[in-house]
């Protein structure tokens, strides 16, 4: 991802966990959800389902287990799970800086004088 992208992913509170899938656009969603003959593969953007561990749609993200999947959505095949995220979910848009680095560490109070 380059710096200033937009990220958009999807949010699903689960009972015991936070789901996150990342998707193309909001946009893309919006059209699936009323236009089902859309594929999942042109709206989902990566095809991975991570979890929060209970930090809502920000903190770690890791990779959801089969486990996990399996005792929120009753499946733990990819495509129905991404169903029901796309479906229950709640779509949020952030912008990205992926050049967060320091710029000039000799300038300002960084570094002793």
């Amino acid at each position: 991802m380059r710096g200033n992208d937009q990220q958009v992913k999807v949010h699903f509170k689960g009972t015991d966990e936070d789901f996150i899938v990342f998707v193309e656009s909001a946009d893309a969603v919006k059209k699936w959800k009323s236009d089902r003959t859309i594929p999942m593969a042109q709206v989902v953007s990566g095809w991975k389902i991570f979890v929060t561990h209970k930090h809502g749609s920000q903190g770690v993200l890791d990779a959801a287990s089969n486990g996990t999947l399996e005792s929120e959505f009753g499946s733990s095949k990819d495509d129905v799970v991404m169903q029901k995220i796309l479906e229950g979910g709640q779509v949020i848009e952030t912008e990205s800086s992926a050049r967060n680095g320091d710029r000039n560490i000799s300038q300002g109070g960084t570094v002793s004088h």
